[in-house]
Parts: structure tokens; sequence; C-alpha cells
């Protein structure tokens, strides 16, 4: 089945362009089977999509996802099965660690999107880039190919992808109808719902899928040229002040997960101890990675 798996909805991102009915007409005109609904810090472009019934759209697929913007580590995107809904994730600000433990603890997957791309937006160009190595291994899978990224930051990602075994998604992170279908995920068996998809990525791995696509040409990056530095740093301080606006209400949704049966942290084993990663492991992450850095 042949899913976008980054898309940006006129309902859901305040960049957005185009409505999630449109979306679904435009890909099903492209050959595909589904998308995945990957708005920034919010689910409303999924909420109109059921609001609407999906009327004409079968067999296609909507999957209900979110690109979440954290403190520390750019943008990652976030799939939980579903039945489980967490009012936390429209809240911008968590810490990546953070946010692993959440959503692993309620059965969801994650992987970092345009993992190589520009200035605090991917995980590897952020101020904390010693501390997001460590971390790694812990995802489910990361974005390979990513339309509006450069070919030099999506071949990067694929081999991170290569080095840690972990499937590759691509989508076309498409904000404007022209840049719709221009990234691909190819998975190797049916997916008529998030909870299939992560189970095939769980049986599977890295042989879940395949992924490519077309370079999009006219992204804000291609448009502002030299200016496109002060542009990204505008961009992180709007979402620091986002991640400070949202400070209260994330601490009281954190202690509502840690009150209820589902913590957010990682257990193992029956004993149902804390997973925790020693310094040795990070140190071994650091320098099956470090090749990213030359």
């Amino acid at each position: 089945m042949k899913f976008d798996m980054h898309c940006h909805t006129r309902e859901g991102s305040l960049d957005g362009k185009v409505s999630v009915e449109d979306y679904v007409r435009a890909l099903k005109e492209k050959g595909f089977d589904g998308m995945l609904v990957s708005d920034h810090n919010s689910y409303d472009g999924y909420r109109a999509w059921e609001r609407s019934g999906g009327k004409g759209t079968k067999p296609f697929v909507v999957l209900k996802g979110i690109e979440y913007d954290t403190a520390d580590a750019g943008h990652i995107l976030v799939i939980l099965p579903e039945s489980v809904k967490l009012p936390i994730l429209e809240l911008r600000g968590l810490s990546v660690r953070r946010l692993i433990e959440i959503v692993h603890g309620h059965g969801g997957i994650l992987g970092p999107a345009h993992p190589c791309g520009r200035k605090n937006l991917g995980i590897l160009n952020t101020g904390r880039y010693r501390n997001c190595l460590s971390v790694m291994d812990r995802f489910d899978f990361l974005e390979g190919f990513n339309a509006c990224e450069p070919p030099e930051s999506n071949r990067r990602a694929l081999e991170i992808a290569d080095r840690l075994g972990l499937p590759a998604f691509g989508g076309s992170d498409a904000h404007k109808e022209d840049c719709i279908g221009l990234g691909f995920t190819d998975f190797s068996e049916e997916v008529t719902c998030e909870s299939e998809l992560i189970g095939l990525l769980k049986r599977k791995g890295s042989g879940a899928c395949v992924c490519g696509g077309t370079r999009y040409l006219h992204t804000v990056r291609e448009r502002f040229g030299k200016g496109n530095g002060i542009l990204m740093w505008s961009y992180w301080v709007y979402n620091r002040l986002g991640g400070l606006w949202n400070f209260r209400k994330r601490s009281r949704e954190l202690k509502k997960l840690s009150a209820g049966s589902g913590t957010g942290i990682e257990k193992s084993g029956k004993s149902g101890k804390k997973r925790i990663r020693s310094g040795k492991n990070q140190g071994k992450n650091r320098k099956r990675l470090i090749f990213i850095k030359n």
C-alpha cells in the first residue's frame, strides 16, 4: 500500500493551505492508498476528517498522527493506536526523552521528521545535538525521504536508518497542493488503521516499508535564500514561547498521566522496573552515529 506519511492540512496547521478532503482527493488521483495526517501539535485536521465521515473515499485510508515540536530535538512524528487519545501531544514543549516515554507507554510509535533537516527543526541539527544521539535507537522509525529536503539531507537520513535498522518513512511534508504526493512510503502489508501500522513495524522492522519520491522546489527555504537562517531562528523563538505558554497545561496533563494507570513510563518484564539506559550504552550509540558530524 502506498501512503504519503507527512501531510499538513488547512484545518490543523497554521501554514497548511489544503483541506483534508482535498488532500484525499489529490492523493487518490495520484494512485495513493492512504495518508498520515501529521499537523503541527494538533489533531484538528484529523477531527475534520472524522466530522466529514470520509464520504466517497473508501478504500482510501486516513491515519491519525501528529508532528510534535519538542523542546530539544526538533520535530517528531507520533502515531498512537486509534483507541488512545493524549491531549498532552497537542501541547508543544516536552523533551524528547519524556515524549518517548509517554508514547511508548501508551503503545504508540514515533520517529524524527527530517532528522538531518534545517537548524532547530531536525533532531541532528539542534542545539542539544549530543544529548539527542543517545535516544536515536529508541525511535521506531525515522523519515528517510522528505520532499521538501535537499538530496544530501535525505541521503544522510537513509544512512542513519540503515545503521540503526529502522524503517524509513517517506512523505511530502506538503502544505500546498502542488507538493502533495511527492514523497511516498510503500508498505509490505495492508494497513487500514494505526494499530495495524504499529504491529507491522514491530514485526518486520526495516522490512516493513520502502520510501522515495521527488524533491519539491518551491519551499520557503528556496524563496528566502540567505534570509532563511533568520526565518529558522524566528521559528525557534516562536516554538519556545509556545512551549512556555503551555507549561501549566502540560504540567496538569503530566500529573494526570502519572496518576492514571498509564504513567507514560516505559517498563520491562514482570517486575515493572523502569527501563534505564546506562552511560555505557549511550556512549556506544554516540560512537555508532558519530559519522553524522563529518
